[in-house]
């Protein structure tokens, strides 16, 4: 192998002129912030956690925070400029990007001015509130991020008249009072992702999708998944992938088909529910059915192959660790489901809300999606391992050799017609990601990129007169996605009334709405939301 002691760099050429260029870099900020503060000439920030009066009329507080800030830069960069290999220069970085985000003055009582202040302006009762705020917390083992109070399901959330017309240890599925004497043909479903309860989908009535399709004159139905808890009297924390294609996707689709007399329906899936809902369909085709006419995919994933900062939790040990542990059984708690979540973006998640609500006694507004957010779900462990492993880890789903529910899965049997929506500042699912499944899936395509992220771009009504979103004439689906969106238009406003009037051109003509959401085989259980939507994960 030859002498490699005398000859061998710490730092391959490349590398270590990088390092040479970072830390001349941070020596002129250095010696240029040090001057500034000698001459009383420190520039405001614009970084909202140091904008306001109180960091600017403090000196050495604003010394802090630009420090701070260099020195924040400056260990960012040599995170993604060591030399290793990428999934370790990933996840070093993001262990940086925690380290440094807790870090900021701002997160302390000492170094934050406007904290202080709060303090002796209050003599000490902003102290005496965030304290208490910090007790309750920690007795919940999560931060308040909203007045979870001020929202319920069923009272002022998830209100669209409707109930539930069938029930299993799984879901509940709603069907919705239609708004006029007529409805399309065609009955649409939705499957909402199962880590989250479905009401994302019908939040209040001003930004409720729900809501807006039966105005449109669609008859809706909605998935509702269970929440599992460690103390059910009829457990199902052994519940598997299978189960919940077989008695929860393919199950909801047959008996909307049977309530409406349709022979197929179309169907709507949200993030995991998108999954979920594209493997049902891939499992019905392999066994010769074809139940759903077309098909809408948001912000899901397909292709597991970029999955963008979630990529730092995915390795092998991280998935047998999981199969060990709750490969028979158990439950992926909302919790820790959460708390994951919150820390890919820190900034905003965690430590905003430290700064508010402990140090300078706020208590959080009421905000619907929040509210949302904080009723979590748990997952049993069986589905979750599962999961894990064959998508995030192994990427199995799009190869056409995974077997689900005793069939082989393969997305490139479906050829109904797509509409698939990403949002372009998605974190959780890349929107390159998302846009991956138009080279799996096999019918007439329609991509459409929303601003926005994850939640925000979807939860996005015609009413708020917000954001805006980018799409290509039909067929025009190159395999790069960013040839896509250098040829696509930008249109102001939101993406629903596209997708409405997607959906009418494949859901037939009028028909009666029916007088009873019920038929004699599904009887009415319960009005909506029903009870499953209501359990908490704790």
């Amino acid at each position: 192998m030859g002498n490699t002691n005398s000859s061998r760099q710490a730092f391959p050429s490349d590398a270590a002129e990088q390092l040479a260029e970072i830390q001349s870099d941070f020596l002129q900020d250095w010696q240029a912030l040090l001057a500034q503060a000698a001459q009383g000439a420190l520039a405001p920030l614009a970084d909202r956690r140091f904008a306001s009066d109180a960091w600017a009329g403090s000196p050495q507080s604003l010394l802090a925070a630009h420090a701070y800030l260099i020195l924040s830069r400056t260990l960012q960069r040599l995170a993604q400029s060591a030399d290793v290999s990428e999934a370790v220069r990933e996840r070093l970085a993001f262990a940086v990007m925690q380290w440094v985000e807790a870090a900021a003055p701002s997160n302390f009582l000492v170094s934050n001015p406007d904290a202080i202040q709060e303090c002796l302006r209050t003599g000490g009762e902003s102290l005496q509130k965030g304290l208490a705020n910090l007790l309750h917390d920690i007795r919940r083992k999560r931060i308040t991020q909203t007045d979870e109070s001020a929202f319920s399901p069923g009272e002022n959330l998830a209100v669209t008249p409707g109930a539930v017309v069938y029930e299993n240890p799984l879901m509940q599925l709603i069907r919705y009072r239609p708004a006029g004497p007529q409805v399309h043909q065609r009955p649409l479903l939705m499957v909402p992702p199962c880590i989250n309860k479905y009401y994302i989908l019908d939040l209040q009535p001003g930004n409720s999708l729900v809501r807006h399709a039966v105005q449109a004159g669609f008859d809706v139905f909605m998935v509702s998944w269970r929440n599992p808890r460690a103390d059910d009297a009829d457990p199902i924390d052994t519940k598997t992938w299978d189960d919940y294609i077989e008695d929860g996707v393919l199950r909801a689709i047959q008996v909307a088909c049977d309530v409406s007399r349709q022979p197929q329906v179309n169907a709507l899936g949200f993030c995991v529910g998108g999954t979920l809902l594209a493997t049902a369909l891939a499992v019905a085709r392999a066994r010769g059915q074809d139940p759903v006419a077309a098909l809408t995919l948001l912000t899901t994933f397909l292709d597991f192959r970029e999955t963008g900062i979630l990529d730092v939790f995915v390795d092998e040990f991280h998935a047998r660790t999981r199969d060990q542990q709750l490969g028979r059984g158990g439950l992926m708690t909302a919790g820790e489901l959460s708390t994951t979540f919150s820390f890919l973006r820190p900034a905003e998640l965690v430590w905003n809300y430290v700064g508010a609500n402990y140090l300078m006694g706020q208590s959080p507004r009421a905000f619907d999606l929040l509210s949302w957010n904080a009723d979590g779900t748990n997952l049993p462990g069986p589905f979750f391992a599962w999961y894990f492993r064959n998508t995030y880890l192994e990427n199995q789903l799009k190869t056409g050799h995974l077997h689900v529910c005793g069939q082989a899965v393969d997305f490139r049997t479906l050829d109904m017609p797509a509409y698939l929506y990403a949002s372009r500042d998605d974190h959780i699912v890349p929107w390159a990601s998302a846009y991956a499944s138009t080279l799996l899936l096999r019918g007439p395509l329609r991509f459409v990129l929303g601003e926005s992220g994850h939640i925000a771009g979807v939860i996005n009504s015609p009413e708020r007169q917000r954001r805006g979103y980018w799409s290509r004439d039909p067929g025009a689906l190159p395999s790069d996605p960013g040839e896509w969106l250098g040829g696509a238009a930008h249109a102001k406003g939101s993406w629903w009334p596209d997708w409405l009037a997607w959906l009418a051109d494949h859901s037939g003509g009028m028909r009666r709405a029916g007088r009873s959401l019920g038929t004699k085989q599904y009887p009415t259980i319960e009005p909506a939301p029903g009870r499953y939507v209501k359990v908490k994960a704790d």
